[in-house]
């Protein structure tokens, strides 16, 4: 058979797929695997569309945008498998920082009140051109959790600012240049902007919403329903994967081999420190301890939870991007596949969640998750403003919503979003 042609992006959190190719867990379950590394997240998509790829490691938003029709070019995609949790952070300019410690340095002693900083420059801004925000893909998690942090501070992201798309890898040098005042994406360009003292990162994905859902494993459905056996090996493999990549004995050596520029090409000890929890903030050796900052298998990283895709998509009507009519649950049902996720974790004697929803923003610390199958160690939910999101209110508040401007959308649905 042709071999299983896989994208990625040259990001830390392309983990999985690297150590399912470099430490042999594709061909131990029988798979000839080739991972193709792609300049952005359009380019993936497309070549999903164009039958190019077989699967991708995609933005959680992305096959959900796709299959509501809202993203061009759309290719009918599912994912039984997630990639990992966490991993992205908003960094500004070293200039924009420096206006924005001297506007409000008590706001800017914590990572968790550092949009009310950048709130009282723009205030002082009112007469002058908006600053420049980039994150990496309109449906992605970056757009939101960029969205959240400046509405948590009375900003309008579609008023007070500008906001724009910026690859991943350009994304530094649009900070050296000026052409943004500063980006949300993944790591390690966060920390390669500190490193080289053009940028401070001001708060992370984590610390808006712990263990938050970022990239998934999408498939074309022609290929998971024509091949369920390769797609189940496929899905047996990478789990494999996840489970040695999350290992912190393994980190030091996870860090050498997305070194290698077939995966992400930054320096190792620049990974190494993300990637072992510990984030460096900027170029003066600021330092911040998230030892849950890159979650790639615990905490049930993997299972696609089909209430992630109802955030994602609540998100899409609250910034007025999807129109009010799409039934949520069953768009996300149709995309997130946690049955086939079951399927082949079974035949690895893993435990599964029953159900195929969960709260969010109910847990402060680690809690156990009682399944038929055996307790799972699950981790802190809490968003940043202490809110809680239940997806099965969703339809039932929905009713009777009518979508208008994306003002409208965000008062309308204020009550479901953090």
């Amino acid at each position: 058979m042709t071999p299983i042609r896989l994208g990625f992006m040259p990001l830390s959190d392309c983990a999985v797929l690297a150590v399912a190719e470099g430490r042999g867990f594709f061909r131990r379950h029988g798979l000839d695997v080739v991972l193709c590394r792609e300049a952005s997240w359009a380019t993936l998509r497309d070549k999903l569309a164009a039958e190019a790829l077989d699967g991708a490691q995609l933005l959680a938003g992305m096959p959900l945008a796709a299959a509501v029709g809202i993203d061009p070019i759309a290719a009918p995609t599912l994912t039984a498998f997630s990639l990992g949790l966490n991993g992205n952070a908003i960094t500004v300019s070293q200039a924009l920082w420096a206006r924005m410690v001297a506007a409000d340095p008590l706001a800017t002693a914590r990572r968790a009140t550092t949009a009310q900083a950048l709130r009282a420059v723009i205030d002082a801004d009112r007469r002058r051109p908006p600053l420049r925000l980039a994150m990496v893909y309109p449906f992605a998690p970056h757009n939101y959790e960029l969205r959240y942090w400046l509405a948590s501070a009375g900003i309008d992201p579609d008023i007070d600012v500008r906001l724009s798309v910026v690859p991943p890898p350009r994304a530094v040098d649009a900070l050296a240049t000026g052409t943004i005042d500063g980006f949300c994406v993944g790591e390690p360009w966060n920390s390669v902007a500190a490193s080289r003292g053009l940028g401070r990162i001001a708060i992370t994905s984590y610390d808006l919403w712990h263990n938050s859902p970022e990239k998934v494993l999408a498939v074309r459905r022609d290929f998971a329903e024509g091949q369920p056996e390769r797609h189940r090996a496929l899905l047996r493999a990478l789990l494999e994967a996840a489970a040695w990549t999350d290992d912190p004995t393994h980190r030091e050596e996870l860090a050498a081999l997305l070194a290698d520029e077939r995966y992400v090409g930054a320096p190792a000890a620049l990974l190494a420190g993300s990637l072992a929890g510990v984030l460096r903030l900027d170029a003066a050796g600021a330092l911040a301890a998230l030892p849950d900052f890159h979650v790639f298998h615990r905490y049930a990283a993997n299972f696609p939870w089909t209430s992630h895709g109802v955030w994602l998509l609540v998100q899409m009507l609250r910034w007025g991007q999807l129109d009010a009519a799409v039934d949520v649950r069953a768009a996300a049902a149709a995309v997130y596949r946690p049955d086939l996720y079951r399927e082949a974790a079974r035949e690895l004697g893993l435990a599964t969640p029953d159900e195929d929803f969960k709260d969010e923003g109910g847990h402060a610390g680690p809690w156990t998750l009682t399944t038929s199958s055996g307790p799972i160690v699950m981790g802190s939910d809490l968003f940043l403003d202490g809110s809680r999101f239940d997806p099965r209110a969703v339809m039932h508040t929905l009713a009777g919503f009518r979508v208008g401007t994306p003002r409208v959308s965000l008062d309308a649905l204020a009550a479901l979003n953090p």
